[in-house]
C-alpha cells in the first residue's frame, strides 16, 4: 500500500505539468505555439513511443490529457500506451535476465507502438476522421474552476490536477485492494503458457490500471508460468493509468472505447507476434 501511494503521489508533477501545457495552448490558439503543434503531430508517434518505454506512469496519463485537449492525434496516444512498460523493465532486470534481452523486449515494444501509431494516423487521415478535442473551457465548466476569472494558468491547471488525482486515487485504491487478495496466486493459475489463450488472457489482464499488473506479469514469467508471448501482450496493453485519464477527461465515449480496443487487440496481436521472436 505504501509503494502504491508512492506511485500515485508521483503523477501529481506529470499531470500539473500536462494541464499547465493545455491551458498555455488554450491561451495561444492561434499564436505559433498552435502552428508549431499542428505541424509536428505527424512525428508524434516517434516521441510516443521513446517517451512511453520509460518506466514510469507519468506519461501515459499525460499523453490521454493531452489528446483529450486536441494537442496530440490518436497515433501519438496509441503509441504511447503501447509502449508504457510501467515496472515491467526494472522488475525483470532485478531478476537478472540477459541484458541483451532485456533491450530487445524494450526495442520490440518501441517498434510495435510507432507502427500502431503511424498506421492509426494514416487509417483516420485516409477517412477523413475530424474530432472535436475537448477544450479548456469545458474542462474548467466541469471542475467550477472558474478559469475565465483572470485567474491565468496556473490555479486553473492546479484545479484540473487535482481533480483527476483524486479519481485515480479511488479507482486505483480499489484495484490495488483487490490485487493484494487476488493478485499473482490468481494470474498464476490461468492458462498463460498455453498458445493464444494465452496472449488472449494476458492482453485482457494488461489493461487493468494499476502498476501491480506489469510487476505481476514480470514476475511470472521469470518463474515460467508465463509465456514470452503472454508477457508481451500484456506489457503492450499495460498502459498504466492512461486509460483510465483518457476514460476521465475525453467526453466522446465512442472514440475512448476505440483507443480501447486498438489499444487491445494490437497488444494481443504484437503479444502473438512476439512469441516467435523470443
Amino acid at each position: 500500500m505504501i509503494e502504491f501511494l508512492k506511485e500515485t503521489l508521483l503523477l501529481l508533477p506529470f499531470l500539473y505539468g500536462t494541464y499547465l501545457v493545455l491551458e498555455a495552448v488554450e491561451a495561444k490558439a492561434g499564436g505559433a505555439l498552435g502552428r508549431f503543434l499542428g505541424r509536428a503531430r505527424s512525428f508524434g508517434p516517434f516521441a510516443g513511443a521513446i517517451a512511453g518505454v520509460v518506466p514510469q506512469c507519468g506519461v501515459s496519463a499525460a499523453a490521454a490529457s493531452l489528446y483529450a485537449g486536441g494537442v496530440i492525434t490518436v497515433g501519438t496516444l496509441l503509441a504511447v500506451f503501447l509502449s508504457t512498460s510501467d515496472e515491467l523493465l526494472p522488475v525483470l532486470i532485478s531478476r537478472h535476465l540477459p541484458m541483451p534481452l532485456i533491450v530487445k523486449i524494450a526495442a520490440v515494444k518501441i517498434a510495435g507502438a510507432l507502427v500502431a501509431g503511424l498506421a492509426a494516423n494514416a487509417f483516420l487521415k485516409a477517412v477523413r476522421h475530424k474530432r472535436r478535442p475537448v477544450s479548456v473551457g469545458e474542462l474548467c465548466e466541469h471542475s467550477h474552476c472558474k478559469c475565465a476569472e483572470g485567474k491565468g494558468i496556473f490555479f486553473p491547471a492546479l484545479v484540473h490536477t487535482l481533480e483527476i488525482f483524486v479519481f485515480i486515487a479511488l479507482v486505483s485504491g480499489a484495484i490495488e485492494l483487490a490485487m493484494h487478495f487476488w493478485g499473482e496466486a490468481a494470474l498464476d493459475r490461468l492458462c498463460l503458457n498455453v498458445p493464444v489463450a494465452g496472449e488472449l488472457i494476458a492482453g485482457a489482464i494488461g489493461l487493468v490500471p494499476n502498476c501491480a499488473v506489469s510487476v505481476a506479469a514480470a514476475e511470472l514469467y521469470c518463474k515460467g508460468a508465463m509465456s514470452a508471448g503472454a508477457m508481451m501482450s500484456a506489457a503492450f496493453t499495460g498502459s498504466g493509468l492512461g486509460l483510465l485519464v483518457l476514460f476521465r477527461t475525453n467526453r466522446n465515449l465512442k472514440e475512448n472505447l476505440f483507443v480501447l480496443a486498438a489499444v487491445y487487440a494490437t497488444g494481443v496481436l504484437l503479444g502473438l507476434v512476439a512469441r516467435f521472436a523470443f
